[in-house]
């Protein structure tokens, strides 16, 4: 507080400071070193003696000349019209009479309009504080009378150093891993830190403050908890990331707060990742810190950053009223493993599929055997005619031959006419050109996993269309197909499904999630057969009557009267 220093020792005081920061960051205790610098026996001073009646009365809270109105219960007109009047009187004792009006920003619009002319021009030796944590709520006629000064919050390390300091004065013994945990605990406020210390020496008596008391007194889950749900984690082991869940369930602690002290050691481990090492806010003792710093280097790049945001839903969720422990539990559970989510899994599978791929693309090309010598008779695929069922799909373009494919010379004689019936025979197989072969195998049972994420990409775009496809399950996949069942009596579903916007779509959406293209197919299950139609949507089984009436009741469509051909 230079500026303060420099007014103080000139003589030069302003009549109105306005001190701005977050909660027990010390805007009114500066308050009061200001009145007793100003007051002070030897004073104006910038270091009072601390001994004077003056000094000894302020920092009681008897002094006369330093009064403390606290604006979020003294916030009406009448009381604003009592300091007025107050303030007319000289001061007691001092030279300067202080007021101090914390929670400046409660008062009401009517109650600043009177204060206002008295802020203004207050009477000789007069000096008003304001203090407030959202500066943004008070006048700004009222923030252009006033110096402003703005309080940042402390950081953990300055903290710790301030209990330190208060234990070693009031003969307390507490070790320094307990003093560095009360410092991040307040996070930022001098005056919460102080609290948890006073507790702290009730709590342990005569005895030494350990780390442990801290974890007792303040109600966080305990460190090595933390690092096995952790570890759990980074393990993809959602069994033990479940039993972790229930340990620090067990501890007594609030599952609320245990998602709060979760997402702080989430944020610890961002933290070191990105500095690539431990910060000195984040040190604690020798061992924790080691270990941090080990853990931070086996945990994956983005885990820690998707842990946060299931965490950040978690507490909304809670919030909203969810219960804590099975928000605490599921977050866990989601982390150590992500293919529970479906669309989650969708993207994990993609990612791998197109790695796969890429990493093997040259092995997969040496393996392959070159391409047999194409026969002369054969017609040349640019000439063949494409088949009324492809539609549906782009034309597939031929790829370039490659330098090892032969080519027919010049030199090399022409071959004998062969029969129209050979001829024929031989180009039935190119009336249809099949589409470029999906990257990779492609398996039944990852199709059928990743079919509600199909749906979902659906559903965004054309909510009726994923209503359809909804009650289709995976019943077969070839190199270049996929068949999709629907249950016997959901030939209207099926219909609908075919028509032509709506197979490209789901087709869009399926490449876009699996990272394969593959024709859609659809048929009807026959009745008794063993596909799995476990998750069929409700629609299933009912008439088309019934069926568009869900339609008009869930969708909000509008069902339009059929009209004949020949009316205008």
């Amino acid at each position: 507080m230079r500026t303060l220093s420099h007014a103080v020792q000139r003589g030069s005081v302003h009549h109105a400071y306005l001190f701005v920061g977050s909660r027990g960051t010390g805007k009114t205790s500066m308050a009061k070193i200001l009145a007793a610098c100003l007051n002070c026996a030897s004073g104006p001073t910038i270091t009072p003696c601390g001994s004077c009646d003056s000094c000894l009365a302020i920092a009681s809270a008897s002094s006369l000349d330093v009064i403390e109105m606290d604006a979020a219960s003294n916030n009406s007109v009448d009381d604003i019209r009592e300091l007025r009047e107050k303030v007319a009187y000289a001061p007691v004792s001092g030279r300067h009479k202080v007021y101090i009006l914390d929670e400046a920003h409660m008062l009401s619009s009517q109650a600043w309009n009177a204060f206002l002319k008295t802020l203004e021009e207050p009477p000789p030796r007069t000096i008003f504080v304001l203090a407030t944590t959202e500066a943004q709520k008070v006048l700004p006629t009222v923030v252009d009378r006033c110096h402003r000064f703005d309080f940042g919050r402390p950081s953990a390390e300055q903290v710790a150093q301030v209990v330190r300091r208060v234990a070693d004065q009031e003969e307390i013994d507490i070790d320094d891993g307990a003093a560095a945990l009360i410092a991040r605990h307040a996070t930022g406020s001098f005056r919460d830190a102080l609290g948890t210390l006073e507790q702290l020496v009730a709590y342990a008596g005569e005895q030494r403050i350990e780390p442990d008391d801290v974890l007792a007194v303040l109600g966080v889950a305990d460190a090595e908890q933390l690092f096995e749900a952790m570890d759990a984690v980074i393990a993809r082991d959602p069994a033990a990331a479940l039993r972790a869940a229930a340990a620090l369930a067990a501890s007594g602690r609030d599952p609320g707060q245990v998602l709060r002290d979760l997402e702080i050691h989430g944020r610890e481990l961002l933290t070191v990742q990105v500095l690539r090492d431990v910060p000195p806010e984040l040190r604690v003792t020798a061992d924790r810190d080691r270990r941090l710093a080990e853990q931070a280097g086996r945990l994956a790049e983005t885990d820690a950053v998707r842990l946060l945001e299931l965490v950040s839903a978690a507490l909304e969720a809670t919030a909203n009223g969810a219960q804590p422990r099975i928000q605490l539990e599921l977050v866990l559970i989601k982390a150590a493993a992500p293919e529970v989510d479906p669309a989650t899994g969708a993207l994990l599978a993609r990612i791998e599929r197109l790695e796969g791929r890429l990493a093997g693309a040259p092995a997969a090309r040496e393996a392959s055997p070159a391409p047999a010598e194409p026969s002369p008779a054969a017609p040349q695929p640019a000439a063949a005619p494409i088949l009324k069922g492809a539609a549906d799909e782009p034309t597939p373009e031929e790829p370039e031959p490659t330098p090892e494919e032969p080519k027919p010379t010049p030199e090399e004689p022409e071959p004998e006419p062969e029969s129209p019936v050979d001829s024929q025979a031989e180009a039935e197989p190119l009336q249809e050109d099949p589409p470029p072969a999906a990257p990779g195998p492609v398996d039944l049972d990852a199709i059928s996993s990743l079919w509600p994420a199909v749906v979902d990409v659906v559903r965004d775009g054309n909510a009726m269309l994923a209503a359809l496809l909804d009650g289709a399950r995976p019943l077969a996949v070839s190199e270049h197909e996929l068949t999709l069942a629907f249950p016997p009596d959901a030939a209207f579903l099926k219909r609908k499904a075919e028509q032509d916007e709506h197979r490209r779509a789901a087709a869009e959406a399926l490449r876009s999630v699996t990272g394969t293209s593959l024709r859609l197919r659809y048929e009807l299950a026959p009745a008794g057969s063993a596909v799995a139609l476990d998750a069929a949507p409700e629609s299933v089984g009912l008439t088309s009557e019934e069926l568009v009436r869900r339609f008009v009741e869930e969708l909000g469509a509008q069902e339009l009267a059929e009209t004949d051909g020949d009316e205008s």
